[in-house]
């Protein structure tokens, strides 16, 4: 079982600048992808950005330049860095993991999400 801990998050006004972070742990042998989504109320969870074991990274359209994607060295902990943030980006910020961990013995993958933190973006 990969666990998320999510942290950070909160209330900042437009114009300001915010951090998010996301803990996996386990039996982790291998970590493939790490991202973050969101979801705005009544609509659909959607991709904001997301990193790879390569170090490639990819964004949105509507957070590019703004938000930055990262993880520590250890490998297991990624981060939101959000500036200039505006009122549409106000949704609740999920992390998902993909990689590989060990079940008994057995390497199986692992598809995981964070339980999920409130950003809003308001005067």
């Amino acid at each position: 079982q990969v666990q998320l801990v999510e942290s950070g998050g909160g209330l900042v006004q437009p114009g300001g600048s915010l951090s998010v972070s996301c803990e996996a742990s386990g039996r982790i042998y291998s970590i493939v992808s790490m991202a973050w989504f969101r979801q705005a109320p009544g609509k659909q969870r959607d991709l904001v950005a997301i990193t790879n074991s390569g170090g490639y990274t990819n964004y949105a359209e509507s957070v590019k330049g703004r938000f930055t994607i990262s993880r520590d060295n250890a490998g297991n902990t990624v981060y939101l860095q959000m500036n200039s943030l505006k009122p549409e980006d106000t949704a609740v910020y999920y992390c998902n993991v993909k990689g590989y961990h060990y079940v008994s013995s057995n390497l199986r993958a692992f598809d995981s999400w964070g339980q999920g933190t409130q950003v809003t973006v308001s005067a």
